[in-house]
């Protein structure tokens, strides 16, 4: 049997939009806690991983047995980003299949541990998972990667499909169903100050705690997509915006999972050469196009790419986090993913947005019209016209009373988003104390376990911070340790 060590395990969907940030906090964890870090998923995925985690990292990944032709999906299927919208459907429907493979992983564990682990931390699309911990007495985490404000209407729309009951274009929306009431608490990748309303939601309507951790950056997953690439990119990228004015760069990108169409792709072109600025795009075929046999990119306009040469630079992938870190770089044309916006934010820079699917039409919405850092530039399945996207790129780029507005409230959530990360003698920051409070949990029903469910108590919602309780743990049962 293995030495005795702590183990959280983290089990992300199979996209790459969860696996990032499923990765960053892995991380942070394994920094913080020093404890064994368990990193699930299936074999595609663990095999694209591998040569992404840090030399320094004792992170262990662990495959999960997956079929994908079972479920009547291509067998080359890692992430949804390979997949069409409708078998991204047939995997959503199949992921409880994976429920008996996953116990299998926990038992394992358990045997070759001599214990449970610490807290399984699962994806909000494996709430299933939740009976598997508690077979094993594991504490149960949802990591929910999206802001608490869109994904409460996300889902609350999608679960109780209340346009559908009316003929209005304006409807109410009711309480969260009860779905995930078995998890012990959940984890979101955002601070209280920009996401009170949807935190506060998921805690009335779940009746758990609810811990807002963020931001969770990680360039890990980005890197996966360029491959041996990634560091030639990084250094041309570099270079060229070292040659641009401070500011004067639009950065476009719309994640790894959906592009735009191609006639959205034509406007969108069309308005970046119109404005003269100097733009970073990383463009791959847009959904629905046709190959171009090698001819070029033959979903642009004709001469596209000789046009825009000097001030454009086309990229299919991009070292995202360092370019919007570049001081050169003015504002972020995004589909409005969660973790771009998180990554726009933490860089004090305004977003253009252009939803595409899933929450981000209400991340758009919270963006413009809360946070007032973003304008929509277009709303349901309609596409945004090059003169709209022509002037909105010169209202936020130029120097306009709106886009300085904009720039400074940008500036502002920055400097919050810094702040709650903050962890010295001196202040620690609300996501600081968060991850604090779900770590303390934690180990709090560890000891319970231990105990026969009879917990301790010296004060605190927790009655110890975790690293008290971790002692606990390990034996150091001395009256000051207990609080007696």
């Amino acid at each position: 049997m293995a030495e005795t060590k702590e183990n959280i395990v983290m089990f992300p969907f199979m996209a790459q939009g969860h696996i990032i940030p499923f990765l960053g906090l892995a991380l942070e964890l394994e920094k913080k806690t020093g404890y064994t870090i368990t990193f699930v998923n299936i074999p595609q995925n663990i095999k694209k991983i591998q040569p992404l985690i840090p030399p320094t990292s004792a992170i262990r990944l662990l495959e999960i047995p997956f079929d994908p032709s079972a479920h009547g999906l291509p067998p080359n299927f890692e992430t949804t980003e390979s997949l069409p919208p409708l078998l991204m459907l047939r995997l959503f429907i199949t992921s409880p299949s994976l429920q008996p493979a996953f116990r299998k992983v926990i038992s394992d564990l358990v045997h070759e541990h001599g214990q449970p682990p610490l807290c399984i931390i699962s994806d909000m699309f494996f709430g299933w998972s939740v009976k598997v911990a508690h077979e094993f007495s594991a504490f149960h985490t949802i990591f929910n990667v999206g802001g608490g404000n869109a994904m409460a209407l996300f889902h609350s729309i999608w679960l109780n499909l209340p346009h559908k009951k009316t003929k209005s274009e304006e409807f109410p929306i009711p309480g969260f169903p009860e779905d995930w009431l078995e998890s012990d608490g959940m984890l979101f990748n955002t601070i209280e100050e920009i996401d009170h309303v949807g935190l506060e939601y998921f805690r009335q309507q779940i009746g758990c705690p609810v811990w807002p951790i963020g931001p969770i950056l990680s360039s890990l997953g980005s890197k996966a997509r360029a491959g041996d690439e990634a560091e030639s990119t990084l250094n041309h990228c570099m270079k060229w915006l070292d040659s641009k004015p401070e500011k004067s760069v639009l950065y476009v990108a719309f994640g790894s999972q959906m592009q735009p169409s191609p006639s959205q792709t034509i406007e969108l072109a069309t308005a970046l050469e119109a404005s003269g600025r100097n733009f970073i795009w990383v463009i791959r075929p847009p959904k629905n196009s046709a190959t171009n046999n090698g001819n070029g990119n033959g979903w642009l306009p004709s001469g596209f790419e000789q046009r825009i040469h000097g001030r454009g630079l086309l990229l299919e992938w991009a070292p995202q986090l360092e370019i919007l870190s570049h001081k050169s770089t003015g504002a972020f044309l995004s589909h409005s993913g969660w973790n771009s916006v998180v990554e726009s934010l933490i860089n004090g820079l305004p977003v253009l947005a252009l939803p595409m699917m899933g929450d981000q039409h209400f991340i758009a919405k919270m963006l413009e019209e809360e946070t007032e850092v973003c304008i929509g530039l277009a709303s349901g399945s309609s596409e945004a016209k090059y003169k709209e996207i022509l002037e909105t790129i010169e209202v936020v780029m130029g120097e306009t009373i709106k886009g300085k507005d904009m720039k400074t409230k940008a500036c502002e959530i920055k400097y919050l988003l810094g702040e709650a990360k903050k962890d010295n003698k001196i202040f620690k920051g609300a996501s600081t104390k968060a991850m604090d409070e779900f770590l303390s949990a934690v180990l709090s029903n560890v000891i319970k376990s231990q105990n026969g469910g009879r917990m301790f108590s010296s004060g605190g919602e927790f009655g110890f911070d975790f690293h008290s309780l971790m002692k606990l743990i390990r034996g150091d049962q001395s009256s000051s340790v207990l609080g007696m």
